[in-house]
């Protein structure tokens, strides 16, 4: 059995208003480990490592994943 280890997910300013029920949440707590989950289903976790991080952000960011297209 594979122990997870205790993440602390944070979620952006914008999220942290009571408004807004549906984030996604990051932690970067665990060494060499960026976590990713949905607020809304905090059971599942994404992880990837930290070089994996910069390149999602980077095409996030270029435009790769624009799904209002």
């Amino acid at each position: 059995m594979t122990v997870r280890p205790e993440f602390e997910f944070v979620r952006t300013a914008a999220c942290r208003d009571a408004r807004v029920d549906n984030c996604p949440e990051v932690a970067r707590n665990v060494p060499g480990v960026v976590a990713l989950r949905d607020s809304d289903r905090p059971e599942t976790i994404v992880t990837m490592t930290a070089a994996q991080w910069v390149d999602l952000t980077a095409a996030v960011k270029a435009g790769e994943y624009d799904l209002s297209a």
